[in-house]
């Protein structure tokens, strides 16, 4: 199976209500409140070092068993920015999608430069939902057993 880097439009950045510790790179972020400025349909959304998808994206994720990730909750609010840009455009929900996999083994993972690894099954299920601005190119590391 062939593994991509992805790099997901950043729609937004950290809110006022995020809890991290940026002492160490990446920082740990406890509680994320994200807040988007911008949001031009991306299933699949990132600020470094976290990343969000729609809870669609995580339904269909979820149902073709993908590995290396798991989901919580997260605030997501429109800044002023969005509000003045697209007034009319409704934002889905979200959830957090927290990285834990090996990069080129399991479905999701973070290489050692911290970009995001997904695989070919689970790259497929963004595209179809909807993620056009995301840079993706062939990750070309080999497999780790």
């Amino acid at each position: 199976m062939d593994y991509y880097y992805v790099q997901p439009f950043v729609a937004g950045d950290f809110g006022k209500n995020t809890v991290l510790d940026n002492r160490v790179h990446p920082p740990i972020v406890h509680k994320l409140h994200y807040e988007i400025d911008v949001w031009i349909g991306d299933v699949l959304i990132r600020s470094f070092p976290c990343y969000l998808v729609t809870k669609e994206a995580e339904r269909e994720l979820l149902e073709i068993g993908v590995s290396g990730i798991t989901f919580a909750d997260v605030e997501v609010t429109a800044s002023e920015l969005f509000h003045r840009l697209q007034p009319s455009t409704k934002l889905p929900s979200f959830v957090w999608m927290k990285i834990q996999g090996r990069p080129g083994h399991d479905d999701f993972g973070m290489a050692p430069n911290h970009e995001l690894v997904v695989s070919e099954r689970a790259l497929e299920v963004f595209e179809r939902l909807g993620n056009e601005s995301a840079g993706i190119r062939l990750f070309d590391e080999p497999e780790e057993d």
